[in-house]
């Protein structure tokens, strides 16, 4: 115990990093706090307070995380950065930056997704802002340097070419070696030199026109990356919980919803409109059946159509105006309004053959 304390008062306090240190650990315990409590709520646990809903307004805890940023900024400012003020007003903002963080996904996104696939953007976010403070604590320079000691350029180097390294890294689509490399430099090097993930904004910007290195990158997706992503999977759910399989506020399932109701919509409205074409085709056949029983009634001089000339019969008449009103059938209506089915036509042959005995 003596020589932890011993190792602290060396590398924190007389580091002048107790501000970081506090920081870091109110970012890390409000983080595990407000998870714990998350999942608390969510399995309606009765023994748990529960959310904050004053009036039934439910208030998310990013508000809380604002004011914790808030008091944390301000009052380093107010204080002048004096001691021990400057301890107290860090260990606030690690607060504030724990609780809005963990609903980073919420503010991206501008819609309630915490238990969605969308909402693992919040963790990732977290880790990414664990890591960084951790790499400002125990870095030496740039960022821990002390005024009157001289500038170790080489470590200057290597830290640049690391965080250029994880930049590439992210960008490839390997979240995760990105964000342990920031610790760990020689991992994020790896993953700047291989292959970036299909889905990556490297593989659209590179890989668009170089169709073998996009094949290459499919088939280490398929064989190596999804074992990987079962692994996040589970590290995921085991730190934030399991998502929801099928959200009902999820935008996605809006979506959905939409696009099915769009649908049964344009269906509904095509059965209408075949429909009173049927009506109005049923109106045109019994005018026309009511004209021609009174022309039959009185004598006419009937015309010969001209040679080679077909004449045009009732039912090609009848079919013309059936393609006209959009319809596949139509069966011929008699004058009384009954509707009866035309013969089969004489030379067609059914493909049933009949037995004899």
């Amino acid at each position: 115990m003596t020589t932890l304390l011993d190792s602290y008062r060396e590398h924190i306090v007389n580091a002048h990093k107790q501000p970081l240190f506090l920081l870091l650990v109110g970012f890390i315990t409000s983080f595990v706090f407000i998870r714990f409590s998350v999942r608390m709520i969510r399995a309606q646990v009765r023994w748990w307070p529960g959310n904050v809903t004053p009036g039934g307004l439910h208030i998310h805890h990013m508000v809380f995380g604002l004011g914790f940023l808030l008091v944390g900024g301000i009052g380093v400012f107010a204080a002048y950065g004096g001691t021990p003020w400057i301890d107290w007003f860090g260990l606030l903002f690690g607060i504030g930056c724990g609780l809005v963080l963990d609903e980073f996904a919420l503010i991206l996104h501008l819609d309630d997704v915490y238990w969605s696939e969308q909402g693992r953007k919040s963790v990732d976010a977290v880790i990414f802002g664990i890591l960084s403070t951790a790499l400002l604590l125990i870095g030496y320079v740039p960022f821990g340097a002390l005024p009157g000691e001289d500038t170790r350029w080489g470590l200057i180097t290597v830290i640049s070419v690391n965080a250029l390294a994880s930049v590439i890294t992210l960008l490839k689509g390997k979240v995760w070696t990105g964000l342990l490399g920031i610790m760990i430099p020689g991992l994020s090097w790896i993953g700047a030199i291989r292959l970036g993930r299909p889905t990556s904004p490297w593989a659209r910007w590179r890989y668009s026109t170089r169709p073998r290195r996009r094949a290459r990158a499919l088939r280490r997706e398929r064989l190596l990356h999804r074992r990987a992503d079962r692994a996040r999977t589970w590290l995921f759910d085991l730190i934030a919980g399991a998502p929801d399989k099928v959200p009902a506020n999820h935008p996605a399932a809006h979506r959905v919803a939409e696009r099915m109701s769009a649908r049964a919509t344009a269906h509904l409205d095509a059965h209408a409109a075949r429909a009173l074409a049927r009506r109005q085709a049923r109106l045109a056949d019994r005018r026309s059946a009511g004209v021609s029983a009174s022309s039959a009634a009185r004598p006419q001089q009937t015309e010969e159509p001209a040679a080679g000339v077909p004449a045009r019969s009732a039912g090609a008449r009848q079919r013309r105006r059936t393609v006209r009103a959009g319809r596949n059938r139509t069966y011929a209506v008699s004058p009384t309004g009954t509707e009866t089915r035309p013969g089969r036509h004489p030379h067609l042959r059914t493909r049933t053959r009949r037995i004899h005995r």
